[in-house]
């Protein structure tokens, strides 16, 4: 990064910085007589994220390859979370973000499980300023007692009942609201791969930068929730541009979670059901159009030649977490997507599992400090891996050939909290078959976290 660079980006995270804790000053003056219940909340985080890779063996390399020589790549945000009650029940968040990085080999390209859960939101060295979120969560209580809600990012103390509806409405992300898991769901925080923080196989319909438009509703019952909602994908596959016309290309999802307690520690369980419509390309078309058209494309042709119509896209998994002890928690998660069609917003993955352990720092007198380690194994489908070995290129991938096998991925990391409300966290990534190519890596990514947030 250049010094004017430095200087403009240093601008935005002071902008934003200076707007949440303006806020947020006001906020605890005018709530200070009653804390345990927030009118009006003002957040904000900033992280650093910067990862290198040492050379790798590879067979030959492709046009959506890594490069297997030794690079660094980075990411940078800075977020504000503001929020009021502008009624009874109802909470409205708006979030400005600042975002800029750069991923490996210049382009988000060679994996289906990313190392770096911040670059979906990097566009290069320039800051870029837009906005996140903005969206109504209204809340009906429905008695069976009450519990109490933290203060937290995007979300306000006070009190709720147990049994409840909840909508939330407007400019979000999928992942707000469905796959939740206490040990391994934010990037920021907790493990960076795509892979852990949620199912690699759910293609949920977001815009490039993993957001959209459109509702989801939640009823919480005894231990019971159940939660539907609809999203808006991208108007093209993996683009910003987003698709408004809800009744015709669409992201549905459904998930049911069941807490429960076993040898005397909270678990859940949840199930996730989702399809989306949307114009795609079917990789047995792709790969007819490819063979009658012989020759090397550096870029995914046979998916724009075949891309039309409407296609459906669909999946199912399962998320399971569950503590061992008050400081420690296991995960689990595994999803099959029916892999006939293109990548429609997330990356290019049609099976996935993950499973790792969470031990948090007070196991040890670090009560702010975190370490997991984990396993994941993305596979692909039979169509897309037989478009990969015919040497097709899709939006992610492609090696100009394949030798298949699964992409597997162990990630482990410390986060430490070196002084207070900031964070360094240390992490290594070991993939084996990066792209699903026993051609090429294996190769181990290193990187250096810094997280603050107020």
């Amino acid at each position: 990064m250049t010094l004017d660079l430095w200087k403009r980006c240093a601008l935005g995270v002071g902008l934003l910085v200076c707007l949440g804790s303006h806020a947020q000053a006001q906020a605890q003056t005018q709530d200070a007589a009653a804390p345990e219940t927030e009118n009006q909340t003002a957040r904000w985080q900033i992280t650093y994220n910067g990862q290198m890779h040492p050379s790798f063996g590879a067979a030959y390399t492709g046009p959506n390859s890594i490069v297997p020589g030794h690079e660094r790549m980075y990411t940078l945000s800075a977020t504000a979370f503001l929020g009021w009650r502008p009624w009874q029940g109802g909470e409205l968040y708006f979030n400005p973000e600042m975002a800029q990085g750069v991923p490996f080999s210049t382009n988000l390209v060679g994996l289906g499980g990313f190392t770096n859960g911040e670059i979906t939101r990097a566009a290069g060295e320039a800051p870029v300023f837009y906005r996140q979120r903005l969206f109504l969560r209204q809340t009906w209580n429905q008695g069976g007692g009450t519990e109490a809600v933290e203060s937290d990012l995007n979300q306000m103390a006070g009190t709720v009942d147990k049994n409840r509806w909840v909508l939330t409405l407007g400019n979000f992300s999928t992942l707000d609201v469905f796959d939740p898991n206490t040990y391994a769901k934010d990037p920021r925080t907790q493990f960076m791969n795509w892979g852990n923080w949620t199912y690699a196989a759910y293609d949920y319909a977001a815009d490039a930068r993993g957001f959209g438009w459109g509702f989801a509703a939640e009823w919480y019952h005894d231990d019971w929730v159940l939660r539907f909602g609809r999203m808006s994908g991208p108007k093209e596959p993996n683009m910003l541009e987003v698709d408004l016309a809800l009744a015709r290309h669409f992201g549905d999802q459904v998930e049911v979670e069941h807490a429960h307690t076993l040898g005397g520690q909270p678990g859940k369980v949840r199930l996730l059901g989702w399809r989306n419509r949307a114009q795609l390309a079917n990789f047995d078309d792709a790969l007819a159009w490819l063979q009658a058209h012989p020759g090397h494309y550096a870029d995914p042709t046979a998916l724009f030649q075949v891309r039309a119509g409407d296609q459906w896209k669909y999946g199912v998994g399962l998320n399971l977490e569950q503590a061992l002890s008050a400081h420690t928690g296991l995960f689990l998660r595994l999803m099959q997507a029916d892999g006939h069609t293109e990548t429609h917003a997330f990356t290019e993955v049609d099976g996935s599992f993950s499973s790792g352990v969470l031990i948090k720092g007070a196991a040890w007198g670090r009560e702010q400090d975190s370490v997991g380690v984990s396993l994941m194994a993305n596979t692909l489908s039979d169509a897309r891996r037989h478009f990969l070995e015919a040497g097709g290129t899709s939006f992610f991938i492609g090696d100009g050939a394949l030798r298949y096998r699964p992409e597997t991925i162990f990630e482990g990391y410390y986060s430490w909290e070196a002084l207070k409300r900031l964070w360094l966290s240390l992490d290594v990534q070991h993939i084996q078959n990066p792209a699903y190519n026993a051609d090429r890596g294996p190769m181990t990514v290193y990187a250096l976290r810094i997280h603050t947030e107020r």
